[in-house]
């Protein structure tokens, strides 16, 4: 995990630097718990994650970008596109697999967005398997 100060920075939702979007990418629920779904943009990883926790980066703004999750056989992709100097709320869930739970994606309304992350804490960028 981040440090709370930095996850509270975020919380205040401010607008992202120069040109950009921001991204917070978020999982507010318990369910499949025991399951760490890694989560990319644009072919970059962002992290796995856990219950609870979110993610925030930032990307060019005007353009489509590619926010892929790890699912059951094959990733999951959202494709969103942006504009400057607004932030995008990307809720990710588990789902009911074959043999293990799967993850995707949703783009939330800002009020949506803003209200869940606001319970979350910000999770450290971590590693992916590629």
């Amino acid at each position: 995990m981040e440090s709370k100060d930095a996850s509270d920075k975020l919380k205040q939702f401010g607008p992202p630097s120069g040109g950009n979007s921001g991204l917070y990418l978020y999982r507010d629920s318990s369910f499949g718990a025991a399951l760490k779904k890694e989560i990319q943009v644009d072919g970059k990883c962002v992290g796995k994650s856990a219950p609870n926790v979110f993610f925030y980066t930032e990307v060019a703004g005007g353009k489509v970008h590619a926010i892929p999750t790890e699912s059951e056989f094959s990733p999951n992709t959202l494709a969103l596109m942006t504009e400057a100097g607004k932030n995008y709320f990307i809720r990710q869930y588990i789902k009911f697999g074959l043999l293990i739970g799967g993850a995707d994606l949703e783009a939330v309304s800002e009020e949506k967005g803003k209200l869940a992350v606001s319970q979350l804490e910000l999770a450290a960028v971590g590693s992916c398997s590629n």
